[in-house]
């Protein structure tokens, strides 16, 4: 029973951990990236549909995002849905493909995003934290209701703590990596 408080308290910090890189890479940096059209929807036939299920998306150049549509109809609606979508980008077409240039970032706007950055890494600390005190909660009623000895219960809040120790490293580690692709100029 224990073990299974354990693996649900990695699980949920993993958890965070990859919600906190998702959040992350849709921030825009001065370089081409696709993922930032990760979340992007277009109107496909009535549904809203996810990008990268109409369209081959590639990176044929540093600054230079190609969105090939798999039916050429599609090409005004995915301008006009990155154009919505407010990114900051304006595509233009060559009649097959959506061509989007990714401008280089002003140092203002650098500074804003690095903030933003911030933000987000400590996102995820409060959430790895937030399961941290509630496996440790979950810990110690399971040790009342099983009678198990405080001692080994406080063994078990020391794995806890070192899963913490270890998911904070991690976004620390990544936003560290962020900073660094969007202050490069």
């Amino acid at each position: 029973m224990i073990e299974d408080i354990l693996k649900d308290i990695k699980h949920r910090m993993d958890q965070a951990v990859v919600h906190c890189q998702g959040e992350l890479n849709k921030v825009r940096t001065g370089r081409a990236n696709p993922e930032m059209f990760n979340s992007l929807t277009i109107d496909y036939y009535g549904s809203m549909t996810p990008l990268n299920q109409v369209a081959t998306i590639s990176v044929p150049e540093p600054r230079l995002i190609t969105l090939t549509p798999y039916e050429k109809t599609l090409i005004p609606i995915i301008e006009k849905a990155i154009i919505n979508a407010n990114m900051g980008f304006m595509p233009g077409n060559n009649g097959t493909a959506v061509l989007i240039p990714i401008p280089p970032l002003s140092e203002e706007r650098r500074q804003e995003l690095n903030k933003f950055v911030h933000q987000l890494v400590e996102e995820g600390r409060i959430s790895i934290r937030n399961v941290r005190r509630d496996g440790i909660h979950h810990l110690q009623e399971f040790g009342k209701d099983d009678h198990v000895s405080e001692d080994l219960i406080k063994d078990y809040e020391g794995d806890v703590q070192n899963f913490t120790d270890n998911h904070i490293k991690k976004l620390n580690t990544i936003q560290d990596e962020k900073e660094i692709e969007i202050l490069e100029v």
